[in-house]
């Protein structure tokens, strides 16, 4: 009898937890990275209204929206989720937003720059 390879099992283990959790991993993914051009898409809507002077409230929610998009279905779909599992997304969140945060105002801060020497000319 031959058994399954090593990186076979894994992913038999991985598929494993979504019929334990109510969770299809693969849409779980599909939603992990299909939102990754659309938060990208929503940082630079927020870099371009601060240069314009526009209100950036609209576009951060939409960032925000997309930046937890793929933890919302697991924590709407999910059932019977272990509460350690809960404490990992609060600190992926909790990390991803801060990191998310100081790239948008790093970029904020480069677009206020360029504004400020466009304006001097």
């Amino acid at each position: 009898m031959k058994s399954e390879s090593p990186v076979q099992e894994i992913v038999d283990w991985f598929m494993s937890l979504g019929q334990s959790y109510g969770v299809n991993p693969l849409i779980f993914g599909s939603i992990y990275v299909g939102a990754i051009p659309f938060f990208t898409l929503s940082v630079a809507w927020i870099v371009r209204n601060r240069r314009r002077g526009k209100q950036i409230a609209v576009p951060t929610l939409f960032a925000g929206f997309f930046f937890i998009s793929a933890y919302l279905y697991l924590l709407v779909a999910g059932r019977n989720i272990p509460i350690w599992v809960y404490g990992v997304i609060v600190a992926l969140l909790s990390y991803g937003g801060w990191s998310a945060y100081r790239s948008v105002t790093a970029k904020l801060g480069a677009a206020d720059a360029s504004a400020h020497i466009a304006g001097s000319d």
